[in-house]
C-alpha cells in the first residue's frame, strides 16, 4: 500500500523507530504476523528502536517477558511506559516531591526510582505536592477521595495517559482516563497528560534512542493516540493498518483525529519494505520473505 500522503519521497531515513505495541505488533495475547521477523530484522540491522506504550501498570521488565513470550525479541532497556514518562516529567520539574499515588506497581516502581517519596491515604504529613494517576485496577472510594483532598489542596495533578477504555477480549474496561475523568470531575483541575498524544512520552523515548525527532519514525495503527503523538513531538509518522483501522476506514480515522500520517501500509511487512526502502538495509529482509 505505502500510501503517499506527504510524499513519501520526502521521508528520510529513520535513525531510530519508536513503536506502539498493542495493535501495532501484537492484539491482546497474539502476535501480528510479520512482527518476530521485524524487530529481529532491526537488531540485525543496527537500527535503534523503543516500544512505547501508553500502558502504566507493568514495571519495563514485565512489558519486556510479554515481548518474548509472544515471539517478539524485547529487553527492559527497550521499554518506554508511561509510568517512566511520568516519573521523567516529575524528576525535571517536581524532584523530591511528595507524591500521593493512583495506579499500580509499574508506576509505583517508576515514581521510587525516580526518588520520590509516596504518601499513603491517612498519614499525618499535610497534603502531598503531587498527585500521580494511572490506571488503578484495585481503586477505592477512599483513595479516589484522597486524590481530590490533595489536588484541592494544591497538589500538582499529573495522569499517565488518557485513555478512557481498555479493550479486553469480549468488549472493554474503563481506562485511567475513566478515572482521571472523575477526578476532574470532583477538583474541575486539568491534569498534566504524559502519555500519547502528549509529547511529553515522545520526548522522554526521543531522550532515549538519542535522535532527532525529524529523524525518528513513530510507527503506530491508532491516528488518535500515535500518529497524534507523533504530530506533536515533530516526527514522521507511519499509519500501520494491523489494530483500530482498516483499509476502507483510515482516511476517515485520520480526518477525525485532526492528522495526516507520512506513509501508511497495510502489514508490518510492508513497513520493512518502506524501511528497507529509505535506508537501503539488506538486513531487514528476513528468511522465508
Amino acid at each position: 500500500m505505502n500510501k503517499d500522503l506527504q510524499g513519501t519521497s520526502g521521508l528520510i531515513a529513520p535513525k531510530a523507530l519508536l513503536f506502539d505495541l498493542d495493535g501495532t505488533l501484537y492484539r491482546g495475547e497474539a502476535m501480528i504476523p510479520g512482527a518476530d521477523r521485524l524487530i529481529a530484522g532491526l537488531q540485525r540491522s543496527g537500527i535503534p528502536y523503543r516500544f512505547v506504550t501508553n500502558n502504566s501498570t507493568k514495571t519495563p521488565e514485565e512489558v519486556a517477558l510479554h515481548l518474548r513470550k509472544l515471539g517478539i525479541p524485547a529487553d527492559e532497556k527497550s521499554i518506554v511506559t508511561s509510568a517512566l514518562g511520568a516519573a521523567y516529567y516529575v524528576l525535571k520539574h517536581h524532584p523530591g516531591a511528595e507524591t500521593f499515588v493512583i495506579g499500580e506497581e509499574g508506576l509505583r516502581q517508576a515514581l521510587r526510582n525516580a526518588g520520590l517519596r509516596l504518601i499513603e491515604e491517612g498519614e499525618a504529613a499535610g497534603p502531598a505536592a503531587l498527585v500521580v494517576q494511572g490506571m488503578d485496577r484495585r481503586l477505592t472510594y477512599d483513595r479516589l477521595a484522597a486524590g481530590v483532598h490533595h489536588i484541592l489542596n494544591g497538589a500538582v495533578y499529573v495522569l499517565t495517559n488518557p485513555d478512557r477504555v481498555l479493550p479486553v477480549e469480549g468488549g472493554f474496561l474503563p481506562g485511567a482516563g475513566s478515572i482521571g475523568a472523575a477526578l476532574k470531575a470532583a477538583t474541575g483541575i486539568e491534569p498534566i497528560v504524559i502519555g500519547k498524544p502528549s509529547h511529553i512520552l515522545m520526548d522522554y523515548a526521543l531522550e532515549q534512542s538519542g535522535t532527532a525527532p525529524e529523524e525518528t519514525w513513530v510507527i503506530g495503527d491508532n491516528p488518535y493516540t500515535d500518529i497524534a503523538a507523533a504530530r506533536n513531538a515533530g516526527c514522521p509518522a507511519i499509519l500501520v493498518l494491523t489494530g483500530l483501522c482498516d483499509a476502507d476506514d483510515w482516511r476517515e480515522h485520520c480526518r477525525s483525529a485532526d492528522v495526516v500520517p507520512n506513509a501508511v501500509c497495510a502489514d508490518l511487512d510492508e513497513l520493512v519494505s518502506l524501511i528497507q526502502d529509505r535506508t537501503s538495509n539488506r538486513e531487514l529482509r528476513t528468511e522465508g520473505k
